[in-house]
């Protein structure tokens, strides 16, 4: 059976280059790093580095080797440092998902308050739950819900998805169709005009479509943009359209930057939950982080 120690010593032999230095980060002598190198190339059937004088340059399986584990012993050492028992004050660490916007919007302005460690995780819902189910992330916030038995859905606000301009855009047009109820020609008008969209998310576009002309969207944005809050940025310098949720940009709407223009025939609204694991260590730093967002989000 291989030694867990034969690996780490592998790494640092990798990382640093020399026999000296592993055996300075490992805290072991230069012959117990040649007696841990030996017997895994004696293990693994191959050599795993070419001697070049004082250099120990990695050989092809040497690197196929490194690459395979090395994402696997980097969490076991993470482990070990994260659960050593130890005489000081620890410090817990929290993780939290969420889209990037609603990070900006909420959270960032109190991350440096917090008593606590933050990891912040971006990406898609569905894998987000699955972390959550893990224990890689602690808290989520989602529009979303996906079943799991072990985890729990608090809603605690809502938003609208609403279509918005730049404060350059003439919408006199657009306001006495809507006004006659004229959806068709509502539909021709906004096809007409310039439009924002994000690189990874077509989804706001697509339901407010549906839900107000019974099909989804024929066209592309003129202008991708990497996030919500970009699009809001570059609406309020002229002209163009976005669908984008209402709680990201109340302010700039409030200030003039960019003008409210339709909610739709029928409100596209999303409910805004917390997810949570049922069983948690960390529900005292969970509820601090709840009570920001719902103060932000009021």
């Amino acid at each position: 059976m291989v030694n867990l120690e034969w690996y780490r010593t592998f790494k640092a032999v990798y990382k640093s280059g020399t026999l000296t230095g592993a055996a300075e980060v490992l805290f072991i002598s230069q012959p117990g790093v040649s007696l841990h190198l030996s017997s895994l190339e004696n293990y693994v059937g191959y050599k795993l580095f070419d001697r070049t004088g004082r250099k120990m340059v990695p050989t092809e399986r040497g690197k196929v080797l490194y690459n395979f584990i090395i994402e696997a012993l980097t969490k076991l050492e993470e482990a070990e440092k994260n659960f050593q028992r130890s005489t000081e004050k620890h410090t817990p660490t929290i993780s939290v998902g969420m889209c990037f916007e609603t990070f900006q919007i909420t959270l960032e302005q109190y991350i440096a308050t917090l008593p606590f460690n933050v990891i912040i995780q971006f990406g898609e819902y569905p894998e987000m739950v699955e972390n959550l189910e893990k224990g890689i992330l602690d808290i989520i916030i989602t529009p979303q819900m996906v079943s799991k038995s072990g985890i729990d859905y608090q809603p605690f606000s809502s938003e609208t998805i609403v279509l918005v301009g730049g404060n350059e855009t003439d919408v006199q047009t657009f306001q006495a169709l809507e006004e006659a109820g004229d959806f068709e020609a509502v539909e021709l008008w906004l096809k007409q005009q310039k439009w924002y969209g994000t690189t990874g998310d077509m989804e706001h576009l697509r339901r407010f479509w549906q839900l107000n002309f019974n099909k989804y969207p024929d066209f592309r944005p003129n202008y991708i943009v990497p996030n919500l809050n970009s699009i809001v940025r570059c609406l309020s310098s002229g002209q163009g359209l976005a669908v984008i949720p209402d709680f990201l940009c109340k302010k700039d709407i409030d200030s003039g930057q960019i003008k409210m223009i339709w909610e739709g025939k029928v409100p596209l609204k999303n409910t805004l939950h917390f997810a949570t694991r049922k069983k948690t260590i960390y529900a005292d730093e969970i509820a601090l982080i709840k009570e920001i967002f719902m103060k932000v989000m009021k």
